[in-house]
């Protein structure tokens, strides 16, 4: 199959089975909610080294947010449910707490199976902050709020957060003749990926320069690069999956609350990439489907 004369390799990418949550945080203006978000998804690429995947879903008018302020939806994805409590608490408190003008709502609407949903009670954990002078605000929401006094005045903050099954790892990659053609074309991949609704791409700016693979050489390690695909190995390693020209390689990685979501996104990423000058063709990741539960066939998404 050729997009606009680039290569799509007849492979898959495998993804996994994942909970995870989706927050909106609203504030006086989008400055305030975007430094929110910022700080409560960062250090959030793979659970391989961080606490949760995390990052920005999507920005919301204030028409459509429960307090009639400015929003952003971010959304927290974990491979084990007994510890999205504390991932939640944890960065709500750390970094939404703290910053100016902040409320805190559940924004969770879809995932796998409505069925195997669950809650956390998150909100009510860090309702202690206040000290014994937190309220319960009755009559607003229809649903339990608590409001913490904070020196700015009062921090608002739904008691329960839904939390889903979703699907983590999703992906592609961009393999180019230079760094320039590659990065452009993940760079575009992105801006048409970030307006569709329940996906994340949770590492810098939706791109990985380093993909991995699991385990290593070194006992220690989880996780260690993916040689096939390093440009430099090419020539050094029998294995390589690079041709002559190959010379950059881009993934990008995609948590979703559904397959629809994630197969959307993947489709209209590898379409934006396709039309950047310099990009060789398109693979994705996999692990032989050994692995992962969820399999995308790159030719049946853009068929």
């Amino acid at each position: 199959m050729e997009i606009n004369g680039v290569e799509i390799e007849d492979t898959f990418c495998e993804a996994f089975g994942t909970v995870f949550t989706r927050v909106l945080v609203t504030a006086r203006n989008k400055r305030w909610t975007t430094i929110a978000a910022q700080e409560a998804t960062g250090y959030g690429t793979s659970t391989i080294g961080c606490d949760a995947e995390a990052g920005i879903d999507l920005f919301v008018n204030a028409e459509n947010t429960p307090d009639k302020r400015p929003g952003v939806i971010l959304m927290f994805f974990k491979n084990k449910k007994d510890e999205m409590s504390m991932v939640l608490t944890h960065r709500i408190g750390e970094c939404v707490l703290t910053c100016p003008t902040t409320a805190c709502f559940d924004a969770l609407i879809d995932s796998l199976d409505r069925s195997k949903e669950f809650e956390v009670k998150s909100g009510n954990n860090l309702k202690f902050f206040g000290d014994g002078f937190q309220e319960k605000l009755e009559g607003i929401y229809p649903f339990e709020v608590f409001k913490i006094p904070v020196m700015e005045g009062e921090f608002i903050v739904q008691s329960s957060f839904k939390v889903g099954k979703g699907i983590a790892g999703g992906n592609f990659l961009i393999i180019g003749k230079d760094q320039g053609s590659a990065l452009e074309a993940a760079e575009n991949s992105m801006e048409a990926i970030k307006d569709i609704p329940n996906v994340i791409a949770p590492f810098p700016g939706g791109i990985v320069r380093s993909g991995s693979k699991v385990g290593s050489k070194y006992e220690f390690m989880r996780a260690s690069t993916n040689q096939k695909y390093c440009p430099t190995l090419k020539n050094k390693i029998e294995d390589s999956e690079l041709r002559e020209g190959d010379n950059c390689v881009y993934e990008i990685v995609l948590d979703g609350a559904t397959e629809e979501a994630i197969k959307k996104a993947i489709k209209l990423g590898i379409e934006a990439a396709v039309k950047v000058s310099g990009i060789n063709r398109i693979s994705a990741g996999n692990y032989g489907g050994t692995l992962g539960k969820f399999q995308y066939r790159l030719y049946d998404i853009l068929s």
